[in-house]
């Protein structure tokens, strides 16, 4: 490459007067609210750990219907499948639409042999269905994001046990690989002050012998303010959350909450659980890292090992392509062929057939409005 090329380092200049370029940032912020955003959360763990309740907790919204009990003597109810719900919700002008991955209790069975893999698989899709939107030839203005931003891990509070199980081990290290995780202790109220902080530093301690990697990641581009902020969240993880959509009041003060004999836990006092950290984490400070990290990482990894499977099958080997030399020509090789052969799920993927039920986000599409 010449040093023509090449971009001139450029000096800084004063300006004279006023010119008027600062509002590109007024000029963007008018564009994304006006097309809005996406955020996807997938939540993954054994049944009856309230991942539906705290997901409604979160967005102060009855966004999925809970599969608790609502009765001593009924039997227990559990997703048996991938499930997505959409849903556009608003507050103060900003519009999410948000889509809720449902996955079912995975380790319920006697066999759980490969129980993860179609969690990890419909990851895998969405990456597969983005990629395909992005290769047609003529594409969306603006491609629908289903790319899983987050998943939310539920670790049950096993209490004097005090450590993960083997299957949540293998199952957070898959998922790992291809999301961003982040692991939470469900139903935290059921242990004591001390068992939750044993029970939290014995998991941390497992995390980092499996060398799991989890959300937030280390990073050179983050300012020290950055830095110190994912520091914190860090000595937080995992969250120990208590979830719930009712409503208490005790002393004229109204807040979601958990009454029992014993007394009353509220879900935003920091003395009684850490879900205020979590909701806060979510939405108010790493939102758009989140997305973010999803497109520049989990991705951008996808996406060039697709890329990379489809030019070498593009290009095969040179005695591979003398034996064929007799009867086809040199041009019959090429990206558009290779497109149309299954590689690692991407050609063939469940996500871009429609008899799957898998591949799209939006298998209800609701108006829910926000409260809080």
């Amino acid at each position: 490459m010449s040093s023509a090329s090449l971009a001139p380092e450029p000096a800084t200049t004063s300006l004279e007067g006023y010119v008027g370029f600062d509002t590109i940032t007024q000029q963007i912020e008018k564009k994304l609210l006006k097309r809005g955003f996406h955020y996807n959360v997938m939540v993954v763990g054994q049944s009856g750990l309230g991942k539906s309740t705290l997901v409604n907790t979160i967005f102060a919204s009855h966004l999925i219907e809970s599969k608790a009990r609502l009765a001593a003597d009924e039997p227990p109810r559990q997703t048996t499948e991938i499930q997505t719900v959409s849903h556009l919700i608003e507050e103060n002008g900003v519009r999410l639409r948000l889509n809720i991955v449902d996955t079912p209790g995975y380790g319920d069975q006697m066999n759980n042999e490969g129980c993860w893999e179609p969690i990890i698989k419909y990851i895998k899709d969405q990456h597969s269905a983005y990629l395909r939107k992005e290769l047609t030839a003529q594409r969306d203005r603006y491609i629908q994001d289903s790319r899983v931003h987050c998943c939310l891990f539920f670790i049950n509070p096993t209490g004097h046990a005090a450590r993960l199980k083997p299957i949540d081990i293998v199952v957070l290290k898959k998922l790992s690989e291809v999301v961003n995780v982040v692991p939470v202790i469900a139903k935290s109220d059921s242990l004591t002050i001390e068992e939750r902080k044993i029970f939290k530093q014995r998991i941390k301690a497992e995390l980092v012998y499996h060398n799991i990697k989890l959300y937030p990641y280390e990073s050179d581009e983050d300012d020290e303010q950055e830095q110190a902020l994912n520091e914190s969240i860090r000595e937080l993880l995992p969250f120990a959350i208590v979830g719930s959509e009712r409503t208490v009041t005790i002393d004229g003060h109204a807040f979601r909450g958990r009454k029992n004999r014993y007394g009353v836990v509220n879900v935003e006092n920091e003395e009684h659980c850490e879900f205020i950290h979590l909701r806060n984490f979510l939405t108010r400070t790493h939102l758009q890292d989140l997305i973010e990290t999803t497109a520049q990482i989990h991705y951008e990894a996808f996406r060039a090992k697709q890329l990379l499977a489809i030019k070498e099958s593009s290009h095969p080997s040179n005695a591979s392509s003398a034996t064929n030399s007799s009867t086809s020509s040199p041009q019959t090789q090429g990206p558009a062929s290779a497109a149309a052969t299954p590689q690692d799920g991407f050609s063939n993927s469940p996500a871009t057939q429609a008899s799957t039920g898998m591949g799209s986000p939006a298998q209800s599409n609701t108006s829910v409005p926000a409260f809080g």
